[in-house]
């Protein structure tokens, strides 16, 4: 099943989330290569692709897991919530219904 985990980054993450990004994108790049992965993405603090010192407010990502508990423990183990990016992290199951496939 899809899941959609959205993480809330803490205020003055930037500098964090930088450090930890190569490390975050390594999970994905997994995750996509096994073909688990729907989307990913930052969410922009301001209304621009490329929100310079603003940062992000934010993260989603759409990807398969066996069971909520997998998703879970896969999203805990991110490296912006071991180097403090993310205050807060929700996953919730997640039913694509378009585009359909």
């Amino acid at each position: 099943m899809w899941y959609a985990i959205i993480g809330t980054d803490n205020a003055n993450s930037l500098e964090a989330r930088k450090s930890a990004r190569p490390a975050h994108l390594a999970r994905l790049q997994r995750l996509q290569d096994e073909g688990r992965l729907l989307l990913a993405g930052p969410f922009p603090a301001i209304d621009a692709d490329e929100p310079g010192p603003a940062g992000f407010s934010g993260s989603l990502i759409v990807a398969e897991f066996a069971s909520l508990p997998d998703a879970r423990t896969w999203a805990e183990a991110d490296p912006y919530v071991a180097a403090g990016v993310y205050r807060e992290v929700t996953v919730k199951p997640f039913r694509k219904t378009l585009p359909a496939a």
